[in-house]
């Protein structure tokens, strides 16, 4: 086992996120469990604690400066300094480019790019501090383009400049940075995306696994495997990285 570590990931909530927490800590790591509201973060923690781990719940707004700055300042004195960090928050606000908001591009735009931002320059000064980090961005398929995305798509494209970019800066102190590309993954997100659309949720799974190579849609634990390696001090070596977690090949 690795030797305990403290770890923040965002958007822990649920979905990808709580699969990650949930994993870390099995891993033998301190949980940080993040998101918007605290509360929401208490099924996570109840999990991690209930099986023998560490975690706790931190209310933030990953695009704000100072919410990020005070959650981290949290994470540090209740757990430790945290050297293990998961940029996993995100949303989406999907449309046709003629039909798009100012807004819906902002808010999209704030919660992936701004707050992976904020939250990889809050804490890589315990990372250079402990000649240790490893941060791990959650990017997507639909950084290759995605119809009705605009948004999401270049968000998830500015992340991986971004993670290549961290892994120039940082990788001298020890620090690495990924990045993973989660393909189809069965979330309530998707399933909202299946209501937009006016597709019942079964069929819109049975439709993305007929092009899926394995057959199959993804589940939060598929991405939490990869999260588990690339944490893991047997991952040192890999840095600048994008790992398309999506069932086979991507152009």
């Amino acid at each position: 086992m690795s030797e305990q570590r403290t770890a923040i990931v965002t958007g822990a909530a649920r979905g990808i996120g709580a699969a990650v927490a949930k994993r870390l800590s099995a891993d033998g790591h301190a949980v940080a469990v993040l998101d918007l509201d605290e509360s929401s973060c208490t099924d996570t923690v109840k999990a991690i604690t209930d099986a023998g781990g560490k975690a706790i719940a931190v209310g933030a707004n990953v695009a704000d400066e100072a919410a990020v700055a005070a959650a981290v300042e949290k994470v540090t004195g209740e757990l430790d300094a945290p050297t293990i960090l998961v940029n996993n928050a995100g949303i989406t606000r999907d449309n046709m480019l003629f039909k798009m908001t100012v807004d819906d591009w902002d808010s999209v735009m704030n919660v992936h790019l701004r707050g992976a931002f904020l939250m990889s320059r809050a804490v890589q000064q315990h990372m250079v501090a402990a000649k240790f980090g490893r941060i791990v961005n959650l990017s997507s398929v639909s950084a290759l383009g995605n119809r009705g995305q605009s948004n999401y798509s270049a968000a998830k494209a500015g992340m991986q400049g971004f993670t290549k970019t961290l892994s120039i800066e940082l990788g001298k102190f020890g620090v690495t940075a990924n990045a993973i590309g989660p393909g189809f993954i069965e979330t309530e997100m998707t399933a909202a995306t299946a209501e937009r659309v006016g597709v019942p949720f079964e069929d819109y799974k049975a439709a993305a696994a007929s092009q899926i190579p394995v057959a199959r849609v993804g589940q939060p634990d598929d991405i939490a495997h990869t999260v588990s390696f690339l944490a893991s001090e047997g991952a040192g070596f890999v840095s600048g990285q994008v790992i398309y977690v999506a069932g086979g090949p991507r152009d």
